[in-house]
């Protein structure tokens, strides 16, 4: 280090409070509004890099400098940082919203809209995993064309319907591959089977093997969080029975992820329903690179909590009241 240099750190230490906030001041202006570069700052104020980015940094940290977040796009970006810290997410993405019980399908369409935007924004990806059901569809149709050329879409979790529904939502994988001229590779099985032995050999079967490897080695899945009740896609669809819901309520079970029901601290309920359950275990979900949850609503409440505290995510896309609910006290007890 040079003498000079020593010297201008030895006035920089020397600065009285008044000082200080005059040059933070200073280099905040130049370096927000002239647009000058950091070392060009530096230069004309006599100051170190070092000490030209110290100043800055203690410019935000005692409120002379105020960044404020505006994204064209409808955001709660303070919402946004919160639940990032609290929960060490990778990304959150929180869209403002009425109640949900005012207007649910608005409410889905616009978390579903923001979870497009997220996806379509991450650069060239080789291979997304996706799960099914109608949040998944809703961000289906939220994807621009050629969203990301040559993509390979492959399906997470069975979805071979046993009995045909009004709302289409089990060919997602396909839709997602559709609007990026891509590729899908599906998972032609029930995401419920009958009997844990029918699982075992259909794993065993080479081709459905390659495929469930192929979602296991994805670095980017995308799936919705399900809530447990009779309008579930899963009862709709024919895999489990209203009965059930009941059944798996009484366990402790606040909704499913991939087709696996879990309870409120995100572990499986019922060993009888994982055993018959085929596609990505939910150990595997928090390896990924980006483990994307999408989440709408008032009763998806308790199941993204239970998917944040487990670990399955580590993206989520939401509405400001399940925002609002996951970062309350009611969620930390």
């Amino acid at each position: 280090m040079s003498v000079h240099m020593i010297d201008r750190d030895v006035q920089f230490r020397n600065l009285s409070s008044e000082q200080r906030e005059q040059l933070m001041i200073q280099v905040a202006k130049r370096y927000y509004e002239l647009d000058m570069t950091m070392g060009d700052l530096s230069k004309e104020l006599g100051l170190t890099r070092w000490q030209a980015s110290r100043l800055l940094t203690e410019a935000r940290q005692t409120g002379i400098v105020r960044i404020d977040i505006f994204p064209l796009s409808p955001r709660r970006p303070d919402l946004e940082s919160r639940l990032q810290k609290q929960y060490r997410l990778k990304e959150a993405i929180v869209v403002p919203g009425m109640d949900d019980a005012e207007n649910s399908t608005f409410l889905l369409d616009s978390v579903a809209r923001a979870a497009a935007r997220f996806i379509a924004s991450l650069g060239k990806l080789s291979v997304l995993g996706v799960s099914w059901g109608r949040t998944m569809s809703a961000v289906a149709r939220h994807l621009p064309p050629f969203w990301n050329e040559g993509i390979e879409v492959v399906s997470l979790n069975g979805a071979t319907n046993v009995r045909s529904t009004s709302q289409v939502s089990n060919n997602v994988a396909e839709r997602f591959a559709q609007t990026a001229n891509g590729i899908a590779t599906l998972l032609p099985v029930p995401a419920i089977l009958g009997q844990e032995a029918t699982r075992i050999a259909l794993e065993q079967d080479p081709t459905i093997a390659k495929i469930l490897e192929m979602g296991r080695k994805a670095p980017v899945i995308c799936f919705g969080l399900g809530a447990l009740n009779p309008d579930s896609v899963l009862v709709q669809s024919g895999f489990i029975s209203e009965n059930d819901v009941a059944a798996l309520r009484g366990k402790g079970a606040v909704g499913d992820v991939l087709s696996r029901f879990i309870d409120a601290r995100g572990s499986i309920v019922d060993a009888i329903f994982e055993a018959r359950s085929i596609g990505l275990n939910l150990a595997e979900c928090g390896k990924r690179d980006l483990s994307i949850g999408v989440s709408a609503g008032r009763n998806k409440h308790a199941v993204t909590l239970a998917s944040l505290r487990a670990g399955y995510v580590n993206v989520l896309v939401t509405d400001e009241q399940t925002a609002l609910f996951l970062l309350s006290s009611e969620a930390s007890k």
